[in-house]
């Protein structure tokens, strides 16, 4: 559709688009009371879908590949996370962790021993402690003691004091109005000075993004930053959100998600979820540091997917989440005003039923 689109008149455009969506709209209507009919035609009438697939399936491969650090790390993350939700709890249970603590201490002692493991040094040392905390914990169960034997046999770790704690609340770091500011001052930049991007900014934007919550801390997603200028122009173009203003983009970041963090089919959005979270801390962090950005919309289309996955070469279980560009904000540069929804529009509560579309 794309393609024929291109060639098309003008003219033809609109009345072509218009009889497309007429089309469509009537089958889907004739076939969506059915979810047999519905997976009928997605197999074999449409292949939306089909990318996503092949990349689902290959991020669970991945992840049960025992000998490799993908699912390894996420999976000792997710496990690890889990005891310190057990560990936080009130009451705390006498017994718990039972149905994973083996698989969590045989985790570990797997990415101990990967030729990689120094990349991981950090996760190891929370993981250590956690468990050294969780052992202490729990109550004397014959799951735990054969758990426990297994990590006595494994070099300890210097201790490091990576287990819950209570937060400091006396004092905000930042007052509402502080951050409601940062959040009106933020808006998409289009138009940057054409000065180079200091990496060490972008590393310090990166570390608070970091620090967004993820699902079970697996944070599966990865930053991809382009600032040589022969890469940029070839990146910038990907998107169809950069025409008009590619040519004057200074970084462009590709946010990756990785499928190999999850072993069910139910997690695969949870890469969009977390990433998202993330990206909203980065874009602020780059604000307060004197750079701005703009947050690229990534349609799935498998024309844009199978280009930059040529021109990135992304592993089929990693998928684009979104692009962001990044720069020092041209002075004289407009944006648009992107007047938002009021606060009636987009919260209700107690509500139940669909919600009023405004």
């Amino acid at each position: 559709m794309y393609r024929l689109l291109k060639v098309l008149p003008p003219e033809y455009v609109t009345p072509l688009k218009e009889l497309h969506t007429f089309l469509k709209s009537t089958f889907l209507r004739s076939i969506s009371w059915s979810g047999f009919l519905i997976s009928l035609y997605y197999s074999f009438m449409s292949r939306e879908f089909r990318r996503e697939q092949k990349s689902v399936v290959s991020g669970m491969l991945q992840h049960s590949n025992k000998k490799g650090i993908e699912g390894q790390s996420f999976l000792l993350t997710r496990n690890i996370h889990r005891l310190e939700k057990a560990l936080i709890m009130k009451p705390r249970k006498p017994h718990f962790g039972l149905d994973y603590i083996g698989e969590t201490v045989l985790c570990y002692k797997r990415c101990l021993e990967l030729p990689s493991s120094e990349c991981l040094s950090e996760q190891l040392t929370w993981a250590a402690d956690v468990l050294n905390e969780y052992f202490a914990a729990v109550s004397p169960h014959p799951l735990v003691e054969a758990a426990h034997n297994l990590f006595k046999t494994i070099p300890p770790k210097e201790k490091s004091a990576k287990i819950p704690y209570y937060r400091q609340l006396t004092e905000l770091p930042v007052s509402f109005d502080a951050f409601k500011k940062l959040c009106e001052r933020r808006r998409s930049v289009r138009w940057f000075l054409n000065r180079p991007v200091d990496r060490k900014l972008i590393d310090q934007a990166v570390s608070l993004a970091t620090q967004a919550p993820s699902s079970c801390n697996r944070q599966p997603f990865f930053y991809r930053f382009y600032d040589d200028p022969a890469l940029v122009k070839e990146v910038s173009v990907l998107p169809h959100g950069t025409i008009g203003f590619a040519h004057n983009i200074p970084v462009i970041c590709a946010v990756v998600g990785d499928l190999s963090a999850y072993l069910r089919e139910q997690d695969r959005h949870t890469i969009y979820i977390d990433a998202s979270l993330a990206n909203m801390n980065f874009m602020l962090a780059l604000e307060t540091l004197g750079l701005s950005s703009c947050p690229l919309n990534w349609p799935d289309v498998e024309l844009f997917e199978s280009r930059m996955e040529k021109v990135l070469k992304i592993p089929k279980h990693q998928r684009i989440i979104m692009m962001i560009a990044i720069g020092y904000p041209d002075p004289e540069g407009l944006v648009a005003y992107s007047q938002k929804k009021t606060l009636e529009q987009i919260r209700s509560f107690n509500t139940i039923g669909p919600n009023i579309s405004l």
